[in-house]
């Protein structure tokens, strides 16, 4: 099996927002993406931040920004945050009633469509939107808060859905979020998952750098 390079993605939520500037310089130089999590206090119980944080997150890096939608109706939003500079835009099955549709709507706002599922979903739901994904996140926590840890029951979750993409022959990032630090990376890659993000392991450590540098070598490595 041939897996997809590493990808490491800090996730933002954790960051301090008083310095959102100079904590994105933190941790860009080591950052393949910057991951965004948007929760509205309905899909998930907290809220964080709007398409506004995104757009200033985009004037100050060149990274490609994964804006992750944990909200409610999310296609009033997707033109949004198409405008705001995201470079991906993934969407929660669970809050889709057509989500074909809103997959191929962030295709024509010229963002890489995603969809995403919580740790209680069949990867059923998904299989038939396959070829119409740029990437597809498992949620390894249960989302809308930092800080949790990993859920080892998602791992034959995250080796099926692999299984999936190799027999479809489909170019498709598995992403993983929740609980990653140096000890579960290699147990989500050796599984099939090429996009690790992290944020309380990044941002709460005094050298960021040194932690996403870690993490993908530990994404590199077998268990």
């Amino acid at each position: 099996m041939t897996l997809r390079p590493v990808v490491v993605a800090p996730s933002l939520l954790a960051a301090d927002f008083a310095r959102l500037g100079e904590e994105v310089a933190r941790v860009e130089p080591a950052a393949d993406w910057l991951h965004l999590d948007v929760m509205d206090g309905h899909f998930v119980p907290n809220i964080s931040f709007g398409s506004g944080v995104v757009e200033a997150v985009r004037s100050v890096t060149s990274r490609p920004l994964d804006v992750h939608l944990m909200i409610d109706q999310p296609d009033r939003h997707l033109a949004a945050f198409a405008r705001a500079g995201a470079h991906s835009i993934t969407v929660h099955a669970e809050a889709c009633v057509h989500l074909h549709r809103t997959l191929h709507t962030i295709r024509e706002l010229g963002c890489r469509p995603g969809v995403a599922l919580n740790p209680h979903t069949p990867l059923e739901w998904i299989r038939h939107v396959l070829p119409d994904v740029d990437l597809v996140l498992i949620m390894t926590v249960n989302p809308g808060f930092g800080g949790q840890a990993f859920l080892p029951q998602m791992m034959p979750k995250i080796r099926r859905l692999a299984a999936w993409i190799r027999r479809l022959g489909l170019e498709v990032d598995v992403e993983v979020d929740g609980g990653i630090n140096a000890q579960t990376a290699p147990l989500v890659r050796q599984a099939g998952a090429n996009v690790l993000v992290a944020g309380s392991a990044v941002f709460g450590a005094e050298d960021p750098i040194a932690v996403l540098q870690a993490l993908k070598a530990a994404g590199q490595r077998s268990p």
